[in-house]
């Protein structure tokens, strides 16, 4: 029995007097409990402006934005990281290759539709790509802010929403004019863009900063905007980042500044242990600060920037582990004492995929034998050594962590405690591996609870 979904619906769950109640995918109410993570101003870098409008590439559709534009005054070093998946989508596809062309210069913009992944859909969904991204080209042409100068476009072009469904292009041709008219720099136009590149997430995830660089006293600024809310988990997730900058950086530095910074952030989440076809991360740098330029990696201003911009990305990816499909709970994977900083990554890595790890978590059950357990199957792991590790949840209100087991032994659990500990919406797991080594690595997810089920059943309605 199927049943017809409405425009408007509110979820709602009941469990030991909490109430987690979240706006319907496309419904457009943010939750009142994520309003705090929507920011109400902004300082955005010199020369890019952000724009949206709405096209309806999904029929459900028929209200919100869902192209959004992001672009620079003037043409950009540009570096991107993409997905690991074999069925790869034609926008990453006709991205990679754009960049590979052009050495990562004279990029001058991003495009992005929501609600429909423009992935597996042949030679026709390459040709999709393509014309989106020579399409916004024109319009700087015809503006008379760009020239052709023979490498071909000058756009990244992103895609997101169901896959295997061929695009409305032409609904998108036309209203790439209107998107790239309403282009500005204000706080409303980069959050609206932000909020045009959503799919199911429940809120649009913004994050802007300044700083500076050890060579000089130039201000600079960071912005960066994400979607993702389900189908996470490295490398990388059904998500797509777009980061711009006025610091002036070489392509090459550029790449492995951004390489960096993912494996450390976006990289380092889970929501449900899957990996999609789209995912894209992408930053571009117009050195419109008019500060000194990055060109090597052993200068003082490249490591500074390493520092900033991975700490940026966290930031950033925290907020898809926020809005993970139906969670209720925030939860930080602490892996310590480990041999090697890969070690410790695929055991933190392997107690976020574990579906009974993060149901026992949504029931507030500490049962930490399933902690126990997904560390133990680790695979690839030499340094889990069974008589030395140690389990314990650590409260984010300062209080002393509650210990689970201690080098092998289990310890009487205080099970009102513990369901205290879980009743919060942070949450730290911490696991230590043995008493000699020093590696450790964090990875970040959150609970599963029936409302994923209940999205993710509905998804193509």
């Amino acid at each position: 029995m199927s049943v017809a979904r409405p425009n408007a619906r509110l979820f709602a769950r009941r469990a030991m007097n909490q109430i987690r109640s979240y706006a319907a995918p496309g419904e457009g109410t943010i939750p009142a409990s994520k309003k705090k993570y929507v920011p109400t101003s902004g300082t955005y870098p010199l020369g890019f402006k952000a724009g949206s409008a709405h096209v309806g590439v999904k029929a459900s559709n028929t209200r919100f934005d869902d192209l959004a534009l992001i672009a620079s005054e003037t043409p950009c070093s540009a570096a991107a990281v993409f997905t690991t998946n074999k069925f790869q989508a034609a926008p990453v596809t006709v991205s990679r290759e754009m960049l590979k062309r052009r050495s990562g210069k004279g990029v001058r913009a991003v495009v992005v539709n929501s609600g429909c992944a423009n992935a597996v859909t042949g030679k026709g969904g390459i040709e999709d790509a393509v014309t989106m991204g020579e399409q916004i080209d024109q319009c700087f042409v015809k503006d008379s802010n760009g020239e052709d100068d023979g490498n071909g476009s000058r756009t990244v072009v992103m895609s997101t929403g169901v896959i295997g469904q061929r695009l409305p292009i032409q609904k998108i041709v036309d209203k790439l004019p209107q998107v790239y008219y309403n282009l500005g720099g204000n706080h409303e136009h980069w959050l609206a863009t932000a909020r045009a590149i959503c799919t199911t997430d429940t809120f649009p995830k913004l994050v802007s900063r300044t700083f500076t660089l050890p060579s000089s006293d130039t201000k600079y600024r960071l912005v960066g905007m994400t979607k993702g809310a389900g189908m996470i988990h490295p490398n990388m997730a059904t998500l797509l980042g777009i980061i711009c900058t006025d610091v002036d950086i070489e392509p090459a530095p550029l790449q492995e500044l951004l390489t960096s910074a993912i494996g450390k952030s976006f990289n380092s989440i889970s929501i449900d242990g899957d990996t999609s076809t789209n995912d894209t991360v992408a930053i571009l740098a117009n050195g419109a600060a008019c500060g000194p330029q990055i060109s090597s990696t052993s200068s003082p201003d490249f490591q500074a920037m390493q520092e900033t911009l991975t700490e940026f990305a966290i930031d950033l990816a925290k907020l898809v582990v926020r809005d993970g499909e139906g969670a209720t709970k925030f939860v930080t994977i602490r892996v310590t004492n480990a041999k090697t900083y890969e070690d410790a990554k695929r055991v933190a890595n392997s107690i976020a995929r574990s579906p009974l790890v993060k149901t026992a978590l949504y029931g507030k059950d500490a049962n930490w034998g399933r902690i126990l357990c997904a560390t133990g199957y680790a695979e690839g792991v030499e340094s889990v050594v069974p008589e030395k590790t140690s389990v314990s949840f650590v409260p984010t209100d300062g209080s002393e962590e509650l210990k689970l087991l201690v080098k092998g032994e289990p310890e009487r659990v205080d099970e009102e405690r513990a369901a205290k500990i879980l009743e919060s919406e942070d949450l730290e797991i911490l696991v230590k591996l043995s008493e000699k080594y020093e590696a450790q690595a964090v990875v970040w997810t959150c609970d599963f609870s029936h409302e994923y089920v209940t999205i993710n059943g509905d998804y193509r309605t």
